[in-house]
């Protein structure tokens, strides 16, 4: 026992500690680069924006978004209404404000999820491998040949309910699968380190390694993606709730104001009612990819 210890003592003192040492590097080096990325900077501002707006919708607007009256409808942009209303007289600025929530709301909670079923599915699939990897792989497998949009689209129209609830659950069943596949491959590149071999021979638990050593070093691709995924369930639940199978009035949601204007404001020229909302749509988007974008290159310099 005496030997084995001498022979893994440095083994096992150098590579976690090591590892530890170029993981603290590794998120520090990033967020310092992060701080002077001018890209990073303006996109994090405007999600900070967009969050408060979603979370605190009267510090942007003392208008009430269902305060209308139909004879201001179609009302372009002026000092009393500085975005214009709605067709049905509604204030387009409340609307917008308070239409940033559900689709963050939406987007926080599918990306939680998918992030932590795809990471626990990833991690036990990559360390385990055998049956278990085989099993996860050939569901994973199954959801990734499902057309994500069609996909969506049929499962809601069959249930018949579009709330922020099962638009949230429909797009976590059909989205966790790039997650697990991307934290398997990085737990199987991780595992076969030798600080993982010597913490085995240690007789370290499976849980305490991938609680200690697995899971930390296989996380940052997650956090990259989970970052983009923000932007894309945003655009998700517009584009159902679009296309009428998203969410529903009485909610207030941009993708039913496009919807509400979009033939008005084709045929009679009336530009606000989707300039503003698009807006605030693509702004939202944009900004979570750049951020995206920025962690990513900060996290992995060579894939510049």
């Amino acid at each position: 026992m005496s030997d084995l210890s001498v022979e893994l003592g440095p083994a096992s003192a150098g590579g976690p500690s090591d590892d530890r040492a170029r993981g603290g590097s590794l998120w520090a080096d990033a967020w310092r680069e992060l701080w002077h990325n001018p890209i990073f900077v303006l996109s994090g501002l405007a999600v900070l924006a967009i969050l408060s707006m979603a979370a605190f919708p009267s510090l942007w607007t003392n208008a009430d978004p269902e305060d209308c009256e139909l004879a201001q409808g179609f009302e372009p942009p002026s000092g009393d209404h500085v975005f214009g209303t709605t067709f049905q007289g509604c204030d387009m600025y409340s609307h917008v404000v308070y239409g940033a929530r559900p689709s963050i709301i939406i987007a926080v909670f599918v990306t939680a999820a998918v992030t932590v079923i795809g990471s626990a599915l990833g991690i036990y699939a990559g360390y385990y491998g055998g049956w278990i990897d085989t099993v996860v792989s050939r569901i994973t497998d199954i959801f990734l040949g499902i057309p994500f949009i069609l996909g969506a689209l049929l499962f809601l129209a069959l249930i018949g309910d579009q709330s922020i609830t099962t638009v949230s659950l429909i797009l976590v069943a059909l989205s966790w699968t790039p997650i697990t596949r991307i934290m398997r491959g990085s737990v199987i590149s991780v595992k076969a380190q030798d600080y993982v071999e010597a913490a085995k021979a240690l007789g370290a638990s499976n849980l305490s390694i991938i609680m200690r050593h697995i899971l930390p070093n296989s996380l940052a691709p997650v956090i990259v993606l989970a970052t983009l995924y923000l932007g894309g369930f945003v655009s998700a639940e517009a584009t159902l709730t679009f296309l009428g199978v998203g969410l529903q009035i009485p909610e207030i949601s941009w993708g039913i104001t496009i919807s509400e204007g979009q033939l008005i404001a084709v045929s009679q020229g009336l530009w606000h009612l989707l300039v503003f909302p698009c807006a605030a749509l693509i702004i939202t988007v944009l900004s979570f990819i750049l951020m995206g974008d920025a962690l990513r290159d900060a996290l992995d310099p060579r894939g510049r």
